[in-house]
């Protein structure tokens, strides 16, 4: 049975992906791995091979995209198959990075309740700025604390261009994003699908950022299959 590490988002902890848990878990033997205790994208990488299996299929939303792509740098012969969920190869453009800068000194400041509402609206689609999908969001929030957003943030901030790097990438690659992604939008994954060899593409209706709990079973559906080859 293939090893499968799920890597979360910003603000996110493992219940990110407990439908996909559940979903996978007559496939895999699934494992998440937190994003919130290094500052680095390179430590955050190099914490998850130092907890991994000799080889293993990686999938990560978000910021956890990122850090899957510094692990295909550091050791592309560790992974059998790679998913990117709702993210980007790009780098941080310096008004993005200013409006984390913006956030990170009011959470320092005691603010972090308060800007959460700013971060989710960023994320969902207004339909889902409300009701389970923002409760868990908020509880997930709550969970990585102030110091862990401090710490991904400047993760985020400090992480590399991806793209001359995604034509190397030679083992089965899955790239997902929601139709209603306005934070990481469709074309960015189009961008990524692009340029990874044989890389398949799946769209979801009616979700945007946070597609894991937006769109459960879609998102289980689509690694699946990416898991079945």
């Amino acid at each position: 049975m293939t090893d499968l590490i799920l890597l979360p988002g910003l603000l996110n902890d493992e219940r990110l992906w407990a439908g996909q848990c559940a979903d996978l878990a007559d496939q895999a033997r699934v494992r998440v791995i937190p994003t919130y205790t290094h500052d680095s994208i390179a430590a955050l990488a190099q914490s998850v091979l130092d907890q991994a299996p000799p080889t293993f299929a990686l999938a990560g939303l978000s910021m956890g995209g990122y850090v899957s792509m510094e692990i295909l740098r550091r050791a592309p012969e560790r992974v059998e198959r790679v998913a990117f969920v709702s993210t980007t190869a790009r780098p941080d453009l310096p008004e993005q990075t200013e409006r984390r800068r913006v956030l990170m000194e009011m959470a320092a400041s005691g603010g972090f309740s308060r800007i959460l509402p700013t971060v989710l609206a960023s994320m969902v689609p207004p339909d889902h700025a409300h009701g389970p999908v923002a409760d868990l969001f908020h509880a997930m929030a709550a969970s990585v604390g102030v110091e862990g957003f401090l710490r991904q943030q400047s993760a985020i901030i400090g992480r590399v261009d991806s793209r001359p790097g995604l034509a190397h990438i030679s083992c089965p690659a899955l790239v997902v994003v929601g139709r209603d992604d306005t934070l990481t939008p469709p074309d960015r994954a189009e961008e990524m699908a692009d340029l990874i060899p044989g890389a398949k593409l799946v769209r979801i209706a009616a979700c945007g950022h946070l597609s894991a709990i937006e769109q459960p079973r879609a998102v289980s559906a689509a690694l699946s299959l990416w898991l079945q080859g």
